[in-house]
């Protein structure tokens, strides 16, 4: 299988920014499952809550746009050590305080996780060291096992942490639940420890100027809108903003509905609306993530086969239909997790794709900053909607989150498609 042969043939860098995205997934998996919870411990009302999300998500905006801009100027390896350093500071606050204003700064200049999801520089600068360290042709396979590793990371937290919880509670080591979520981000900060060791690991080849003046074997390796002459200070070509811009639309608009839905709010709506403890949130959300991190395997058969933006409007659609059916089943768990299940199916399948379509389309040098910023516009859409679900979840109305959230994503699926079918067949042959 290619996959396995790529995951052992693979340098030495590569299987570090595996480790790594591992690493990073597990810690917020674990964090995620009592984020929520642990705010409304300290007396946050449900709209504090979303308030404190989004605020938290502004702080990510900025900081990662500064450290993803200048990344390959500082160097890249210098930005992700930081990052895991401040991912370490900001477990250690959060295990050790209650002070609304220190969880807020170290919220807003650390790295926590508000939804499970990537924040901080690390997804940018590492999917373009990757694309740097991988030819064209092994990217559809390389990518799929970052994507699998990830989401495997996000699986195992999600069963540690109810293990977990339920370990500390049954041998009496805490004596309240916000002891318990206390401790959960205590274990956080150890795993961050483990980041910064795999981060001073990295090699200089994992650096731009050790990429940037390779050249291209044939016409069809070259990325689809590199040939401007090289701008000035720095900055990006006028073919590169164009494409820039339609992608932050696309992007945007998809990162706004999930913001309506983050996976901590789902958790918080299962805890709320069916009584779920923390084991068995642990163990619903530790299936649903090995559910999607399997998906994410035949996510480079797909992309390969039919091309990144065919593959991830396939994907998308259905995955924002099963979404918008979770509130339909009412009180029925079952056929609520049905939902649940066949929504984390199909959700992850366009993450390889997705990442094929940035890479192959940008110019190298260009490469960085341009995920840098599509992911920090993701980041700032996201800001908006935990506002509004903190409301409505106050006014007992979280069901219609989900609603909105799915409208949200088949929107931008139908302006993806749009814009960018007419690169699915000179991309599929750059990969074959």
């Amino acid at each position: 299988m290619k996959l396995i042969t790529e995951f052992r043939d693979s340098s030495r860098d590569v299987k570090l920014l595996w480790g790594s995205v591992f690493l990073r997934l597990l810690s917020y998996g674990i964090t995620n499952q009592v984020l929520t919870l642990f705010l409304n411990a300290i007396q946050m009302s449900e709209s504090q809550i979303g308030w404190f999300m989004s605020l938290t998500l502004v702080g990510d905006v900025v900081c990662s746009y500064i450290l993803t801009w200048y990344a390959d100027v500082w160097g890249r390896r210098t930005v992700l050590v930081y990052g895991s350093v401040m991912m370490l500071l900001s477990g250690l606050v959060f295990s050790f305080s209650t002070n609304f204003y220190w969880l807020l700064i170290f919220a807003i200049f650390g790295v926590i996780s508000p939804s499970s999801d990537e924040v901080g520089p690390f997804k940018s600068i590492e999917e373009a060291m990757l694309a740097h360290l991988t030819p064209h042709n092994k990217r559809p396979e390389i990518y799929a096992i970052h994507a699998l590793m990830g989401t495997s990371g996000g699986a195992l937290g999600a069963i540690m942490c109810g293990t977990f919880l339920h370990m500390i509670q049954k041998l009496k080591w805490v004596h309240t639940d916000l002891e318990s979520y206390q401790a959960v981000f205590l274990l956080y900060a150890l795993i961050a420890v483990g980041k910064v060791i795999i981060m001073l690991c990295l090699s200089g080849q994992t650096e731009l100027d050790m990429h940037h003046h390779e050249p291209q074997t044939n016409e069809e390796e070259q990325p689809l809108i590199q040939r401007s002459p090289e701008p000035k200070s720095g900055g990006l070509s006028p073919e590169t903003k164009s494409i820039l811009a339609k992608l932050l639309v696309i992007f945007m608009l998809d990162s706004l509905g999930y913001g309506f839905m983050t996976s901590g709010w789902v958790i918080y709506y299962y805890a709320k609306y069916f009584m779920m403890g923390s084991m068995a949130l642990g163990t619903l959300f530790f299936c649903n993530q090995i559910v999607s991190a399997l998906s994410s395997i035949p996510s480079s058969f797909i992309a390969r086969h039919m091309g990144p933006v065919k593959a991830m409007v396939s994907v998308q659609a259905p995955s924002a239909i099963f979404f918008m059916s979770i509130p339909l089943a009412g009180h029925h768990l079952a056929i609520s997790i049905l939902f649940l299940v066949l929504y984390a199916a199909t959700t992850a399948m366009d993450v390889t794709p997705r990442q094929i379509l940035l890479t192959n389309i940008i110019r190298p040098q260009d490469l960085t900053k341009v995920m840098g910023t599509v992911n920090i516009g993701k980041t700032m859409a996201r800001c908006v909607g935990p506002i509004f679900t903190g409301m409505l979840a106050q006014k007992d109305h979280l069901a219609l989150c989900y609603v909105i959230s799915g409208s949200l994503v088949l929107a931008a699926d139908c302006v993806l498609a749009f814009w960018f079918f007419k690169f699915d067949g000179k991309i599929k042959r750059q990969i074959s």
